[in-house]
């Protein structure tokens, strides 16, 4: 064959190769560009994965992410104190922690909101719950004065809600509050390390079924709830620059807190399964089924810092702290 004819003979390949790619990808076949661009379609929220009871992970659990452009990478623990500031720098984009610590980061200038309305707390399910040795003489409030009450830190529901529930019993820094971490509490107070730990789910259900504690009371028989709902908090620059996707996320989280509500022993095993502990220890949240977010309960925590001398009387609005504008349960009135 002549230099010519070979030629035309590799020319001719080169055309038939590059109809075959045509043909293939009009017959619906994906080239790597196109699985690239799908992958890119997926927004990505980083949380941290910490030993909780959690929306977040229930979702992923019941795969109410999948094919939905939004997913979860885990970002490891990171300690309760620090979720707010990690949700403020950026480290992660989402935090479920209590709105006090919200609204101070929010006075402190922070880029943060609260978009979505977390737990409820109920009789039946309050959110946090005060416990004692079984044996200890601590029978009321009054019999708190000059012991040590554990907490999984400063600045949120544990130190604020027990602050004020002392004052209004005369009994203003008439006791110790020392930090310890949630899955410490009862062990602390078990030791004796505390006279009394406040606990939340997951663990305040090993608490309760241990023979060694008792329940002195909850956040729900001092205050009836209003200072309960632990809301998830967006970090300001990811709202911004995924607003559809947010949107999707406060309507999983919805679509989550209900399905909890309906099926509490069915969230119980998911969240046990996950923290490799026994389902009959594990205690669960109750949560606003829409995920609305309710006024009174951001405004008692305005009020409260507003006593504490942490913020400046009107220096924080209900409407700097939360958002309802993502949550496809919200009417406007």
């Amino acid at each position: 064959m002549t230099a010519k004819g070979k030629t035309l003979r590799m020319v001719s390949f080169i055309l038939a190769l590059g109809l075959m790619g045509l043909v293939t990808a009009g017959c619906g076949g994906k080239t790597a560009d196109s699985k690239t661009q799908d992958q890119k379609a997926v927004v990505e929220f980083k949380y941290p994965d910490n030993p909780a009871f959690d929306l977040f992970y229930i979702a992923d659990a019941l795969g109410y992410f999948k094919d939905l452009g939004v997913q979860p990478k885990y970002v490891g623990r990171i300690a309760e104190g620090q979720i707010i500031p990690s949700v403020v720098s950026g480290a992660i984009d989402f935090g479920n922690r209590h709105t006090p610590l919200v609204i101070s980061a929010i006075a402190g200038g922070a880029d943060v909101k609260i978009i979505s309305a977390g737990t409820r707390s109920t009789q039946n399910a309050p959110h946090m719950k005060y416990f004692v040795r079984a044996d200890s003489g601590i029978n009321g409030i009054k019999d708190l004065v000059g012991k040590k009450i554990g907490i999984n830190s400063f600045g949120a529901c544990s130190e604020y809600v027990t602050k004020k529930y002392l004052k209004d019993n005369g009994l203003e820094d008439k006791v110790q509050l020392v930090q310890i971490p949630n899955e410490q509490l009862d062990q602390a107070v078990t030791d004796g390390l505390v006279n009394v730990s406040i606990i939340h789910p997951p663990t305040s259900g090993r608490a309760e079924k241990s023979p060694v504690l008792r329940k002195l009371f909850s956040d729900y028989d001092i205050d009836q709830g209003i200072s309960g709902m632990n809301p998830f908090t967006v970090n300001g620059k990811f709202a911004k620059e995924h607003p559809e996707a947010l949107k999707t996320i406060v309507g999983i989280l919805a679509k989550t807190a209900k399905w909890v509500n309906e099926h509490p022993d069915d969230a119980r095993k998911i969240i046990a399964d996950r923290l490799k502990l026994d389902v009959n220890l594990v205690e669960n949240y109750g949560y606003y089924s829409d995920q609305v977010i309710p006024q009174p309960e951001i405004q008692y925590w305005i009020d409260r810092l507003e006593a504490e001398g942490k913020i400046r009387p009107g220096q924080i609005k209900p409407a700097d702290v939360y958002t309802n504008e993502y949550n496809p349960n919200f009417k406007q009135s």
